[in-house]
Protein backbone atom coordinates (compact mmCIF):
# COMPACT_ATOMS: atom_id res chain seq x y z
CA UNK A 1 0.00 0.00 0.00
CA UNK A 2 1.19 3.53 -0.79
CA UNK A 3 3.01 5.13 2.19
CA UNK A 4 1.07 8.40 1.82
CA UNK A 5 -2.21 6.51 2.03
CA UNK A 6 -0.96 4.59 5.07
CA UNK A 7 -0.09 7.82 6.87
CA UNK A 8 -3.45 9.38 6.06
CA UNK A 9 -5.20 6.25 7.34
CA UNK A 10 -3.04 6.47 10.47
CA UNK A 11 -4.16 10.07 11.00
CA UNK A 12 -7.81 9.13 10.56
CA UNK A 13 -7.35 6.27 13.02
CA UNK A 14 -5.76 8.64 15.55
CA UNK A 15 -8.68 11.04 15.21
CA UNK A 16 -11.04 8.11 15.74
CA UNK A 17 -9.10 7.15 18.88
CA UNK A 18 -9.42 10.73 20.13
CA UNK A 19 -13.18 10.66 19.55
CA UNK A 20 -13.47 7.32 21.36
CA UNK A 21 -11.47 8.68 24.29
CA UNK A 22 -13.73 11.71 24.51
CA UNK A 23 -16.80 9.47 24.31
CA UNK A 24 -15.44 7.27 27.09
CA UNK A 25 -14.62 10.27 29.25
CA UNK A 26 -18.05 11.79 28.68
CA UNK A 27 -19.94 8.55 29.28
CA UNK A 28 -17.95 7.90 32.45
CA UNK A 29 -18.73 11.40 33.65
CA UNK A 30 -22.44 10.85 32.95
CA UNK A 31 -22.43 7.58 34.85
CA UNK A 32 -20.87 9.22 37.89
CA UNK A 33 -23.04 12.32 37.72
CA UNK A 34 -25.97 10.61 39.43
CA UNK A 35 -23.87 9.86 42.50
CA UNK A 36 -22.28 13.27 42.89
CA UNK A 37 -23.65 16.18 44.88
CA UNK A 38 -24.40 19.57 43.42
CA UNK A 39 -21.12 20.83 44.86
CA UNK A 40 -19.27 18.04 43.04
CA UNK A 41 -20.87 18.53 39.62
CA UNK A 42 -19.31 16.83 36.61
CA UNK A 43 -17.54 19.24 34.29
CA UNK A 44 -15.94 18.69 30.90
CA UNK A 45 -13.14 21.02 29.82
CA UNK A 46 -10.76 21.12 26.91
CA UNK A 47 -7.79 23.07 25.67
CA UNK A 48 -6.31 23.24 22.18
CA UNK A 49 -3.23 25.05 20.98
CA UNK A 50 -2.00 25.29 17.40
CA UNK A 51 1.55 26.30 16.53
CA UNK A 52 3.07 27.19 13.15
CA UNK A 53 6.84 27.56 13.00
CA UNK A 54 9.83 27.99 10.70
CA UNK A 55 12.75 25.64 11.52
CA UNK A 56 16.16 26.36 9.99
CA UNK A 57 19.15 24.21 11.00
CA UNK A 58 22.66 24.71 9.70
CA UNK A 59 23.09 21.02 8.88
CA UNK A 60 19.89 20.43 6.86
CA UNK A 61 17.33 22.22 4.67
CA UNK A 62 14.83 24.54 6.34
CA UNK A 63 11.25 23.41 6.88
CA UNK A 64 7.86 24.74 7.89
CA UNK A 65 6.04 22.80 10.61
CA UNK A 66 2.78 22.71 12.52
CA UNK A 67 1.66 21.29 15.85
CA UNK A 68 -1.71 20.49 17.43
CA UNK A 69 -1.98 19.84 21.18
CA UNK A 70 -5.37 18.84 22.56
CA UNK A 71 -6.09 18.40 26.30
CA UNK A 72 -9.56 17.02 27.14
CA UNK A 73 -10.49 16.40 30.77
CA UNK A 74 -13.51 15.51 32.88
CA UNK A 75 -13.88 16.60 36.49
CA UNK A 76 -15.92 13.91 38.26
CA UNK A 77 -15.84 15.54 41.69
CA UNK A 78 -13.74 17.89 43.75
CA UNK A 79 -11.17 15.12 44.15
CA UNK A 80 -11.37 12.95 41.01
CA UNK A 81 -10.77 13.76 37.35
CA UNK A 82 -9.90 12.02 34.05
CA UNK A 83 -7.42 13.40 31.51
CA UNK A 84 -6.06 12.72 28.05
CA UNK A 85 -3.55 14.31 25.67
CA UNK A 86 -3.55 14.15 21.85
CA UNK A 87 -0.75 15.70 19.83
CA UNK A 88 0.97 15.66 16.46
CA UNK A 89 4.47 14.20 15.97
CA UNK A 90 5.71 10.62 16.08
CA UNK A 91 8.31 10.54 18.88
CA UNK A 92 8.58 10.98 22.65
CA UNK A 93 10.02 14.49 22.37
CA UNK A 94 8.71 15.28 18.88
CA UNK A 95 5.35 17.02 18.50
CA UNK A 96 5.58 18.72 15.09
CA UNK A 97 4.60 17.61 11.60
CA UNK A 98 6.39 19.00 8.55
CA UNK A 99 4.22 20.84 6.02
CA UNK A 100 4.48 19.37 2.53
CA UNK A 101 6.04 16.10 3.65
CA UNK A 102 4.29 12.92 2.55
CA UNK A 103 5.35 10.81 5.54
CA UNK A 104 4.92 12.97 8.65
CA UNK A 105 1.14 13.22 8.93
CA UNK A 106 0.96 12.05 12.56
CA UNK A 107 -1.61 12.53 15.31
CA UNK A 108 -1.74 10.23 18.34
CA UNK A 109 -3.18 10.05 21.83
CA UNK A 110 -0.23 9.93 24.23
CA UNK A 111 -1.85 9.96 27.67
CA UNK A 112 -4.93 8.65 29.43
CA UNK A 113 -4.98 8.78 33.21
CA UNK A 114 -6.97 9.44 36.37
CA UNK A 115 -6.04 12.03 38.99
CA UNK A 116 -7.00 12.34 42.66
CA UNK A 117 -6.28 15.58 44.52
CA UNK A 118 -6.61 16.44 48.20
CA UNK A 119 -5.12 18.83 50.72
CA UNK A 120 -2.18 16.44 51.11
CA UNK A 121 -1.20 16.26 47.42
CA UNK A 122 -2.17 14.43 44.24
CA UNK A 123 -2.08 10.94 42.77
CA UNK A 124 -2.07 10.03 39.05
CA UNK A 125 -2.21 6.59 37.46
CA UNK A 126 -2.44 5.31 33.89
CA UNK A 127 -0.41 6.72 31.02
CA UNK A 128 0.69 9.82 32.90
CA UNK A 129 2.67 13.03 32.15
CA UNK A 130 6.43 13.13 32.65
CA UNK A 131 6.23 16.02 35.10
CA UNK A 132 4.28 17.11 38.17
CA UNK A 133 4.35 20.86 37.40
CA UNK A 134 6.95 23.08 35.75
CA UNK A 135 9.19 21.38 33.15
CA UNK A 136 12.92 21.67 33.88
CA UNK A 137 15.67 21.82 31.26
CA UNK A 138 17.02 18.51 32.55
CA UNK A 139 13.58 16.88 32.80
CA UNK A 140 11.93 14.62 30.25
CA UNK A 141 9.99 16.22 27.40
CA UNK A 142 6.60 17.69 28.35
CA UNK A 143 5.09 15.88 25.35
CA UNK A 144 6.23 12.49 26.65
CA UNK A 145 4.50 9.84 28.76
CA UNK A 146 5.10 7.20 31.43
CA UNK A 147 2.92 4.17 32.05
CA UNK A 148 2.54 3.93 35.79
CA UNK A 149 1.78 5.75 39.03
CA UNK A 150 2.73 9.13 40.52
CA UNK A 151 2.09 10.41 44.02
CA UNK A 152 3.03 13.92 45.15
CA UNK A 153 2.78 14.39 48.91
CA UNK A 154 2.66 17.92 50.29
CA UNK A 155 4.82 18.39 53.38
CA UNK A 156 5.37 21.16 55.86
CA UNK A 157 7.39 24.31 55.13
CA UNK A 158 6.42 24.53 51.42
CA UNK A 159 8.01 21.22 50.51
CA UNK A 160 6.85 18.05 48.76
CA UNK A 161 8.01 14.56 47.91
CA UNK A 162 7.18 12.87 44.60
CA UNK A 163 7.32 9.13 43.84
CA UNK A 164 6.90 7.74 40.30
CA UNK A 165 6.90 4.02 39.55
CA UNK A 166 6.21 2.68 36.08
CA UNK A 167 7.53 1.88 32.66
CA UNK A 168 8.92 3.75 29.66
CA UNK A 169 8.71 0.90 27.17
CA UNK A 170 8.49 2.64 23.80
CA UNK A 171 9.55 6.04 22.50
CA UNK A 172 7.19 6.03 19.51
CA UNK A 173 3.94 7.97 19.91
CA UNK A 174 1.81 5.34 18.17
CA UNK A 175 2.70 2.92 21.00
CA UNK A 176 2.19 5.37 23.87
CA UNK A 177 -1.02 3.67 25.03
CA UNK A 178 0.45 0.15 24.87
CA UNK A 179 0.50 -1.46 28.31
CA UNK A 180 2.51 -4.44 29.50
CA UNK A 181 4.74 -4.81 26.41
CA UNK A 182 8.06 -3.82 27.94
CA UNK A 183 10.75 -5.67 29.86
CA UNK A 184 12.83 -5.13 32.99
CA UNK A 185 15.11 -2.66 31.15
CA UNK A 186 12.10 -0.36 30.62
CA UNK A 187 11.30 0.10 34.30
CA UNK A 188 10.99 3.71 35.44
CA UNK A 189 11.52 4.90 39.00
CA UNK A 190 11.89 8.36 40.52
CA UNK A 191 11.90 9.87 43.99
CA UNK A 192 12.11 13.67 44.21
CA UNK A 193 12.15 16.12 47.10
CA UNK A 194 11.36 19.78 46.39
CA UNK A 195 11.19 22.78 48.71
CA UNK A 196 10.97 26.55 48.82
CA UNK A 197 13.10 28.68 51.13
CA UNK A 198 11.20 31.93 51.49
CA UNK A 199 9.99 33.75 48.39
CA UNK A 200 13.24 33.69 46.44
CA UNK A 201 14.93 30.33 46.81
CA UNK A 202 13.79 26.84 45.78
CA UNK A 203 15.48 23.55 45.04
CA UNK A 204 14.83 19.98 43.93
CA UNK A 205 16.80 16.77 44.40
CA UNK A 206 15.93 13.39 42.92
CA UNK A 207 17.16 9.90 42.13
CA UNK A 208 15.98 8.25 38.91
CA UNK A 209 16.08 4.95 37.07
CA UNK A 210 15.45 5.62 33.36
CA UNK A 211 16.23 3.40 30.33
CA UNK A 212 18.61 1.16 32.30
CA UNK A 213 20.51 4.20 33.61
CA UNK A 214 20.80 5.48 37.20
CA UNK A 215 20.77 9.25 37.70
CA UNK A 216 21.07 11.84 40.46
CA UNK A 217 19.46 15.20 39.68
CA UNK A 218 19.66 18.54 41.51
CA UNK A 219 18.18 21.94 40.73
CA UNK A 220 18.44 25.35 42.42
CA UNK A 221 16.38 28.43 41.46
CA UNK A 222 16.81 32.00 42.68
CA UNK A 223 14.13 34.64 42.01
CA UNK A 224 16.21 37.78 42.12
CA UNK A 225 13.19 39.96 41.24
CA UNK A 226 9.44 39.49 40.78
CA UNK A 227 9.85 38.71 37.07
CA UNK A 228 13.33 37.16 36.79
CA UNK A 229 14.89 33.86 37.86
CA UNK A 230 18.34 32.30 37.80
CA UNK A 231 18.53 28.50 37.72
CA UNK A 232 21.19 25.80 37.89
CA UNK A 233 20.50 22.16 37.10
CA UNK A 234 22.76 19.11 37.14
CA UNK A 235 22.15 15.45 36.32
CA UNK A 236 24.82 12.87 37.07
CA UNK A 237 24.64 9.41 35.52
CA UNK A 238 26.16 7.43 38.34
CA UNK A 239 26.48 4.11 36.50
CA UNK A 240 28.48 5.60 33.59
CA UNK A 241 30.30 8.68 35.01
CA UNK A 242 28.52 11.06 32.63
CA UNK A 243 27.00 14.45 33.37
CA UNK A 244 24.58 17.11 32.14
CA UNK A 245 24.81 20.66 33.47
CA UNK A 246 22.51 23.61 32.74
CA UNK A 247 22.72 27.23 33.91
CA UNK A 248 20.29 29.87 32.78
CA UNK A 249 17.84 32.65 33.41
CA UNK A 250 14.21 33.36 32.59
CA UNK A 251 11.85 36.21 33.16
CA UNK A 252 10.03 39.15 31.68
CA UNK A 253 11.11 42.38 29.98
CA UNK A 254 9.16 45.53 29.32
CA UNK A 255 7.90 45.55 25.74
CA UNK A 256 7.62 49.34 25.71
CA UNK A 257 11.43 49.62 25.61
CA UNK A 258 11.43 48.21 22.08
CA UNK A 259 8.10 49.66 20.98
CA UNK A 260 5.93 46.61 21.68
CA UNK A 261 2.58 46.80 23.50
CA UNK A 262 3.05 43.66 25.63
CA UNK A 263 5.78 42.38 27.97
CA UNK A 264 8.38 40.04 26.44
CA UNK A 265 9.20 36.75 28.12
CA UNK A 266 12.75 35.46 27.75
CA UNK A 267 14.49 32.15 28.43
CA UNK A 268 18.25 31.65 28.00
CA UNK A 269 20.65 28.95 29.13
CA UNK A 270 24.05 27.32 28.69
CA UNK A 271 24.28 23.53 28.76
CA UNK A 272 26.95 20.86 28.62
CA UNK A 273 26.20 17.17 28.02
CA UNK A 274 28.76 14.35 28.06
CA UNK A 275 28.69 12.04 25.05
CA UNK A 276 28.21 9.01 27.30
CA UNK A 277 25.10 10.35 29.01
CA UNK A 278 22.86 7.87 27.20
CA UNK A 279 19.36 7.84 25.74
CA UNK A 280 17.86 9.87 28.57
CA UNK A 281 19.31 13.10 27.16
CA UNK A 282 17.53 12.49 23.84
CA UNK A 283 14.18 12.42 25.64
CA UNK A 284 14.55 15.93 27.07
CA UNK A 285 12.89 18.98 25.59
CA UNK A 286 14.19 19.93 22.11
CA UNK A 287 17.40 17.86 22.20
CA UNK A 288 19.87 19.02 19.55
CA UNK A 289 23.18 17.33 20.43
CA UNK A 290 25.84 16.66 23.06
CA UNK A 291 28.75 18.89 24.08
CA UNK A 292 28.62 22.63 24.78
CA UNK A 293 25.47 24.46 23.75
CA UNK A 294 23.12 27.32 24.44
CA UNK A 295 19.69 28.69 23.67
CA UNK A 296 17.97 32.10 23.73
CA UNK A 297 14.22 32.52 23.28
CA UNK A 298 11.91 35.55 23.26
CA UNK A 299 8.12 35.37 23.18
CA UNK A 300 5.16 37.68 23.70
CA UNK A 301 1.50 38.26 23.05
CA UNK A 302 0.58 39.02 19.47
CA UNK A 303 -3.17 39.45 20.11
CA UNK A 304 -4.93 39.01 23.46
CA UNK A 305 -8.30 39.07 21.73
CA UNK A 306 -7.40 36.01 19.63
CA UNK A 307 -5.10 34.32 22.22
CA UNK A 308 -2.16 34.47 19.82
CA UNK A 309 1.54 34.56 20.78
CA UNK A 310 4.79 34.85 18.80
CA UNK A 311 8.23 33.44 19.57
CA UNK A 312 11.78 33.51 18.23
CA UNK A 313 14.53 31.15 19.39
CA UNK A 314 18.17 30.46 18.51
CA UNK A 315 19.95 27.24 19.57
CA UNK A 316 23.55 26.15 19.09
CA UNK A 317 25.18 22.84 20.07
CA UNK A 318 28.44 21.33 18.84
CA UNK A 319 28.72 23.54 15.77
CA UNK A 320 25.06 23.10 14.78
CA UNK A 321 22.83 26.18 14.94
CA UNK A 322 19.06 26.38 14.68
CA UNK A 323 16.61 29.25 14.24
CA UNK A 324 12.97 28.78 15.24
CA UNK A 325 10.26 31.40 14.74
CA UNK A 326 6.51 31.15 14.74
CA UNK A 327 3.10 31.83 16.24
CA UNK A 328 0.79 29.93 18.59
CA UNK A 329 -3.01 30.12 18.91
CA UNK A 330 -4.78 28.85 22.05
CA UNK A 331 -8.40 27.86 22.61
CA UNK A 332 -9.92 27.05 26.00
CA UNK A 333 -13.38 25.95 27.09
Amino acid sequence: MDRTLLNRLSTLFSLAVMMVLLALLTSTASAVADTTTSADSVKFSQKLDIQLRYDNRSNRPSREQYRFRYYPSVSLSKAWSLHSFVVTGDGFSSSHNTIGSSNTDYLYARRLYARHESEYGKTEFGIIPTYKGRVSSTGLSKDGWITGFRHVRSLRNNSAIEVVVGQLANEQANHALDIGKGNSDDNYFEVEYSARMGQRHSYEASIERVLSGDFLRAEYRFNYSNENTLFFENVQRIDASANKFVAGTSGELSGSRVGLPHPIEYFAYYAYVDDGFGERVELTEDFLGTGHGGSVEFSSVLSRQHNTDWFVRVDTVGGVTRLLAGVKLSFNR
